[in-house]
């Protein structure tokens, strides 16, 4: 399959160096220089997003904000420095990794493999669970309460997902980091637990169950 990205980046020879290995290796791709031009070729419907967080006028982390809602494909963020800080705002906003600059081509489209990897098993599935009026559509890749449906970002659906289909067993921060958004979560603790209680929060709008558990000490595990 011939898979679509779109790369964001106001530095233009980035653009053409990433533009032109990417072609080479069977993908096609489009871009964009700033992130109102981002905006208008999400309606080509990428596969997924490479997206520079310091850009002028309208940044990175807005676009995303901007356009998570409208899309469901990975979003990588690509900057020169990534603080715990800067993780926990990329994630909030639907962000799924992030990429350091200067980076090792390979290693970017490992990255890329990966992710699209991902989305292709996700589509791929058929499959419910229910417990205590929630429903999880592994293949819409929804969740509901009592019938009403309850809307998360694609890294909170991701939790969701991960630790609802291995019930019962204790996961660290770390690991579900890695599992989720494919990369060394290792020192953002701080933003699974705001990601934890965002999932929290949104569920206890519709119900008093208790679905994530915390297991202190260790991490989290989806109650049985």
């Amino acid at each position: 399959m011939n898979y679509k990205i779109l790369l964001v980046d106001d530095d233009k020879d980035l653009l053409q160096m990433l533009s032109s290995y990417f072609e080479l290796k069977g993908y096609f791709i489009e871009t964009a220089v700033n992130g109102l031009e981002a905006m208008e070729r999400i309606k080509d419907a990428p596969d997924i997003i490479l997206l520079d967080v310091n850009m002028p006028g309208l940044d990175g982390l807005e676009v995303c904000r901007q356009i998570r809602d409208k899309i469901s494909c990975p979003i990588m963020f690509l900057t020169a420095k990534v603080e715990e800080q800067d993780r926990i705002n990329g994630l909030m906003v639907g962000g799924d990794d992030y990429a350091l600059k200067p980076f090792s081509l390979k290693e970017l489209e490992a990255r890329i493999t990966a992710h699209l990897k991902r989305e292709e098993r996700h589509k791929n599935k058929s499959e419910y669970r229910f417990r205590d009026g929630l429903m999880i559509d592994y293949t819409a890749r929804t969740v509901k309460l009592n019938g009403c449906a309850v809307e998360f970002t694609k890294t909170e659906y991701a939790i969701i997902e991960f630790l609802s289909m291995h019930p019962g067993q204790v996961f660290d921060k770390e690991r579900i980091y890695e599992k989720v958004c494919g990369y060394d979560g290792e020192g953002d603790s701080r933003g699974m637990t705001e990601l934890v209680r965002r999932i929290r929060r949104k569920l206890s709008v519709h119900t008093t169950a208790e679905y994530i558990e915390t297991v202190w000490g260790m991490g989290y595990r989806w109650k049985k």
